[in-house]
């Protein structure tokens, strides 16, 4: 029994007499009156027409209720059968045409013109449901839970090469499970279930909206007031777990599903044996066995997202991926890394493995691995899979994205469960890119300077492409690396080469080396081997302190960054941090320069190509070249009007101030 219905039972009484006989007046029946009771100030007027059966504990109801479009009703209870219940105060129960069963409703709850809720024997709720992630065959199971964040399903789902780490998480989530089994349902304090057809098994947390579903069964919404869930007309969920600040509605179809904080699923959308997290989005589309990490989009009919990892995703129309070869079943799977997006029509024969912030377009029908490879196009020619790298690092629309993501976090509960970096530029994209770089490097001096086309994991590079991908790839990591430096020695004034020294040496021995994504937080592969090892060796032994050690991971982001681009630092210039001079960090600020202004230049001509007359093309239906201008002008506006380009602009002028400051300040320390 929850701490509610403890409040709730308290300070109660049974029936008078005289109560009794109002309530048979009023249309009232119970087969025993005695296991009804009340609180101290219950008015037997406030209910009618109602049967009552089991043990129910009735509340105060003296407010009237506010219903949309500014009519308000009395609370109370009426044309309704209520079993082993518990109702608090100023509920509003009304036309429940077959009965509630087994449930607290808390105070302030509206249940109105619903054909059934109830529980049966124990139920979790949804919680402790195998959802078939990433590998439709099985083998990657995620057991969801009430507080399930993308980091501990991405260690479920794809640690199974360390069984002791995921026989210790499925015990925990087992344990969690244990304690939420339940044998009473959960209306929230201010929740309301209005219009619906069958709720069984299900607990709904406080302000949570409920309205025209047609079937939610053994489950959990995680609403809360300061973030709360709205399901709504024709949806149908079974064994699934919805997070706060969530949006479910228009005929969305869910079948052992979680759905993470912010997520919104509508327009018929369907999903099943999925996991999404914070801030997804799926419209009219279907997905199946899916993980969707943070920012996984989806808005078109016909787009099919089937047995993969993704986060960041932008996925168009059509958009499609194989799994099933027709020999030994569904197992195959596929990753597409952070950031990426898929053209109308794009299709990708799993298994495959997609590079960061690339740009699938056209039909790849060759098992890839592009991961080494980011910030590239993935193109289809004549049957081939062309990739074209590092270009997307020049495109608009990719630094667009980046920018855009925090300011579309539609969370706003008390404590987030996927801890996101939304970095575009990190530890994580670098590394690829300097081992891009490398790679580039090598398939032109294994192949030869004559090859037309160079082939890597089963796509083919043009030879001019692979030239312009390493010159990329450089201003990708001079651009970051600079910005690291500018940043530690912002606004810091140096008498001393020592005190310069002092600032750059990294406060922790720990960033260097290989660094992971785990759906949405990055961080050194090493500080997860270790949280790995704490897991299996006991020290880490509740989901509690598994999640806070992710807590602690993200938090020290800052430090790990830093402590990673000292290393690369170090055998850039061949030396130790120690030992770096003015003359240094002046050399490592023109480079960065020079790619921060090329960068943003290219990314300037990007966009431009959105305001050239072919842009204008549908515009001035019924006029001349003018009028398809002015028209274009009213609609888009102008290309030097657009706020992003003017931040473009602003972006070159804040930079290069900054990079003469730094310089400015190295040289007066270099004369001393």
């Amino acid at each position: 029994m929850t701490s509610e219905s403890n409040r709730l039972e308290k300070h109660v009484r049974s029936l008078t007499d005289d109560e009794i006989m109002l309530m048979k007046n009023r249309g009232c029946h119970c087969d025993d009156w005695s296991r009804i009771r009340v609180a101290e100030r219950f008015n037997a007027e406030t209910v009618g027409t109602t049967h009552f059966s089991g043990d129910v504990t009735l509340g105060v109801f003296e407010k009237r209720i506010s219903f949309f479009g500014g009519f308000d009703k009395p609370a109370g209870i009426s044309n309704a059968t209520i079993h082993n219940c518990t109702i608090g105060d100023n509920v509003y129960i009304s036309r429940v045409k077959n009965y509630a069963a087994n449930y607290v409703i808390e105070d302030d709850a509206v249940i109105d013109n619903i054909d059934l809720l109830a529980v049966e024997g124990q139920s979790s709720f949804g919680n402790g449901t195998n959802v078939s992630a990433v590998n439709e065959a099985g083998g990657r199971e995620i057991p969801i839970y009430d507080h399930l964040s993308a980091h501990t399903a991405y260690y479920i789902a794809f640690y199974r090469h360390r069984p002791k780490v995921i026989e210790k998480l499925q015990a925990m989530i087992a344990g969690y499970v244990a304690s939420v089994k339940n044998s009473m349902g959960l209306v929230g304090k201010g929740a309301r279930l209005t219009n619906c057809r069958i709720i069984k098994n299900v607990k709904v947390g406080p302000a949570g909206l409920i309205e025209g579903v047609n079937k939610l069964e053994n489950g959990s919404v995680n609403s809360c007031v300061e973030d709360p869930v709205y399901i709504g007309p024709g949806v149908f969920a079974e064994d699934f777990i919805i997070s706060s600040g969530s949006n479910i509605e228009d005929g969305t179809i869910i079948y052992k599903c979680f759905i993470g904080q912010g997520t919104v699923l509508s327009r018929q959308y369907s999903a099943e044996n999925s996991v999404f997290f914070a801030n997804c989005g799926g419209f009219h589309g279907e997905a199946c066995s899916v993980f969707a990490g943070p920012y996984t989009v989806t808005h078109h009919k016909s787009t099919l997202l089937i047995s993969g990892l993704y986060s960041f995703l932008n996925a168009g129309s059509g958009t499609n991926q194989s799994n099933h070869m027709y020999k030994l079943g569904p197992v195959h799977q596929g990753v597409v890394e952070r950031g990426s997006k898929t053209a109308s029509d794009s299709y990708i024969l799993w298994p495959a493995k997609v590079g960061a912030f690339t740009v699938v377009m056209g039909r790849h029908y060759r098992n890839s691995d592009t991961s080494d490879l980011p910030f590239s196009y993935l193109i289809e020619h004549e049957d081939e899979s062309i990739l074209v790298p590092g270009v997307n690092l020049r495109s608009v629309g990719t630094v667009r994205d980046a920018r855009k993501w925090p300011k579309r976090d539609r969370r706003k509960a008390p404590r987030n469960l996927d801890l996101i970096n939304f970095k575009l530029l990190s530890p994580y994209t670098i590394q690829k890119m300097i081992n891009g770089r490398n790679l580039l490097h090598r398939l032109k001096i294994t192949s030869g300077e004559t090859s037309e086309y160079f082939t890597y994991h089963s796509v083919k590079i043009k030879n001019s492409s692979l030239d312009r991908g390493v010159v990329f790839y450089q201003m990708g990591i001079d651009k970051f690396l600079g910005n690291c430096l500018l940043k530690r020695l912002e606004n810091k004034q140096f008498t001393h080469i020592d005190e310069l020294r002092a600032v750059l040496k990294p406060q922790t021995p720990i960033g260097p080396g290989h660094w992971l994504d785990l759906a949405g937080l990055l961080a050194p592969e090493k500080v997860i081997q270790q949280m790995l090892l704490d897991i299996e060796n006991g020290t880490l032994s509740s989901l509690e302190q598994v999640e806070d050690r992710f807590r602690s991971i993200y938090e020290s982001y800052p430090e790990y960054e830093w402590a990673w681009v000292v290393d690369v630092l170090e055998g850039v210039l061949n030396k130790k941090i120690d030992e770096i001079t003015p003359g240094d960090v002046i050399e490592l600020t023109v480079s960065w320069k020079k790619a921060v202004v090329e960068l943003d230049r290219l990314l300037r001509a990007d966009a431009e190509k959105e305001f050239t007359a072919t842009a204008q093309t549908g515009y001035g239906l019924d006029g001349d070249r003018q009028s398809k201008e002015t028209d274009f002008q009213q609609v888009r506006g102008t290309f030097e009007g657009n706020s992003f380009v003017q931040e473009i602009e602003e972006h070159i002028v804040r930079k290069k101030a900054m990079s003469d400051d730094l310089i400015g300040r190295m040289e007066e320390l270099r004369q001393r």
